[in-house]
């Protein structure tokens, strides 16, 4: 599997698509995790009266419980950021697995047809991103891993994906403040 791994990222297209990717997911969670951090309900109208077993009761669990509302708001925006730094993007994908895991099993049980296809699509994404950086993560995972090599190609590797990364980032935080305040 390492040396398919090894074989793939010397592929542009898919060293373009993994930097896009991480983008993609990125913004994403960074665009989500605003109106967290701001005390905003995720919906624009209260579930408080909703059955007990509704997502947007669930949600309005989430959101009245403050303090837990603002931790995945600030999770979701540290991962954000960490996928789309390029430098820290392993431990944004490692970041991301677990508030991604639980966001699908919530799909899961609530039965949203629509929201469940974009959550698995959303998780095997995050998986491609664990995998295309099995290097780095085989000695936290096997007993004996081989040696570590850096496999990435150059390509990869310019400081040009750092520098957007950190523009989209910073542009994904406005846009998404300033579409909360015009709305308010």
């Amino acid at each position: 599997m390492e040396k398919l791994i090894s074989r793939l990222k010397q592929s542009k297209i898919l060293q373009i698509f993994t930097i896009s990717l991480r983008y993609l997911l990125g913004s994403s969670f960074v665009h989500a995790s605003i109106f967290k951090i701001l005390g905003i309900r995720f919906t624009l109208k209260s579930g408080e009266g909703a059955p007990i077993n509704t997502l947007a009761h669930f949600f309005e669990a989430m959101y009245q419980s403050g303090i837990y509302w603002y931790f995945i708001g600030w999770g979701q925006l540290i991962a954000g950021f960490l996928l789309m730094s390029q430098i820290f993007s392993t431990l944004g994908a490692i970041a991301f697995f677990p508030i991604m895991l639980n966001i699908f099993i919530i799909t899961i049980k609530f039965e949203n047809t629509n929201i469940l296809i974009i959550t698995s699509l959303i998780l095997l994404a995050n998986i491609y991103l664990l995998l295309w950086d099995w290097n780095k993560l085989k000695f936290i995972v096997l007993p004996k891993p081989d040696n570590y090599s850096d496999n990435n190609a150059e390509f990869l590797q310019r400081k040009v994906w750092i520098y957007l990364g950190v523009l989209f980032f910073l542009i994904t935080v406005l846009i998404r403040i300033f579409k909360i305040k015009n709305s308010s």
